[in-house]
């Protein structure tokens, strides 16, 4: 009983200490990466005619449309079976039907409701009130997502040099790799210190973007119990990500860009690597200029690549309705055992 109790407190503590509260200093960021997001496409968006970021020829492009919403639907399911391995392998399962919820309910907020509070944090506090573990729920949530700083960078580097010509293309070619390169020793030092049990469980109590190295810590005590689950949550982190430039390449056919399979395995992640800067509002304008960068030297103009950017973010968006209603309802907390 004293173990539970103990237990119990520890969880209503970590719930508290959360990222996502409303402090003055979270409002000032969240103005400022705003401004920053208005500004980045107020300059491009002067560079070019409204008119064309339309695409050519809009019948011809609705089935696209279409097929990249599918595929995109496609790729949250396979984001939360990632997130379902990924707590299995923290000894932690949990069905699909109520993730995909949390998932669905996440991406609302996010794109939505603009505020200090994000889906990620959403989908901590509506899990951990259904199973009772925020601490391991939180590093769920945050292995996930660092399997992104893997499989992307991994992506990008075997399209570069399984065609060696899109390693020529001036400062398109410098700015994936460094950033590539840059992603994968972020995640190295992170592993490193995650690794170190003194320094994981120090870190666990900072109130900072710190504590998600010390989640990190407590993934990997559970993981290493089940070294062989890490397999099939890389697997899953794979087809997602691949899912996600499968849409981006049926996006580019919506608007009539003329790009191959290779450039868009290869600068595709570069984008959504960029995006995880905490520069702009979900991604505005960076993920835009990034693909002006990196789309030039392949002769596709800025109007189409800014369309192509305003697309996939559009693309998103209306993926994100969809979690809506599982926002408005809410989550309920399930029986406990220690009930």
């Amino acid at each position: 009983m004293a173990r539970e109790g103990s237990r119990g407190r520890r969880n209503l503590l970590y719930r508290r200490k959360l990222p996502g509260g409303v402090g003055r200093r979270q409002k000032v960021f969240l103005v400022l990466r705003i401004g920053a997001s208005a500004v980045m496409l107020a300059l491009l968006l002067s560079r070019i005619h409204l008119s064309s970021l339309l695409p050519k020829d809009e019948a011809a492009a609705l089935p696209w449309l279409l097929a990249g919403l599918l595929v995109w639907l496609g790729a949250i399911v396979l984001a939360t079976l990632r997130w379902q391995r990924v707590l299995t392998a923290l000894e932690l399962p949990a069905d699909l039907p109520p993730l995909l919820s949390h998932s669905f309910a996440g991406m609302f907020v996010a794109n939505f409701l603009p505020s200090t509070i994000g889906g990620d944090v959403l989908r901590v506090s509506r899990l951990s009130a259904a199973n009772g573990q925020a601490p391991a729920s939180f590093a769920s949530v945050v292995l996930e997502r660092l399997t992104g700083f893997l499989v992307l960078p991994l992506i990008t580097l075997i399209a570069l040099f399984t065609h060696p010509d899109l390693l020529h293309l001036g400062n398109a070619s410098k700015a994936a790799l460094l950033l590539s390169v840059g992603t994968l020793v972020a995640l190295g030092v992170i592993l490193v210190l995650a690794g170190n049990a003194r320094i994981g469980r120090r870190l666990a109590h900072n109130q900072n973007w710190l504590r998600f190295v010390g989640a990190v810590h407590l993934g990997f005590d559970r993981i290493r119990r089940h070294p062989g689950a890490m397999a099939g949550v890389l697997l899953t982190a794979l087809a997602y990500q691949l899912a996600i430039v499968l849409a981006a390449w049926i996006a580019t056919q919506a608007l009539g860009i003329d790009l191959g399979w290779a450039p868009v395995m290869a600068f595709i992640p570069v984008v959504a690597m960029a995006q995880v800067l905490p520069l702009s509002v979900n991604g505005l304008g960076l993920r835009e200029g990034a693909l002006v960068l990196l789309l030039a030297p392949l002769g596709v103009p800025t109007a189409q690549a800014v369309a192509l950017g305003l697309l996939l973010y559009g693309m998103n968006l209306v993926v994100s309705l969809l979690g809506a209603p599982a926002f408005a309802v809410g989550s309920r907390p399930a029986i406990r055992a220690t009930a």
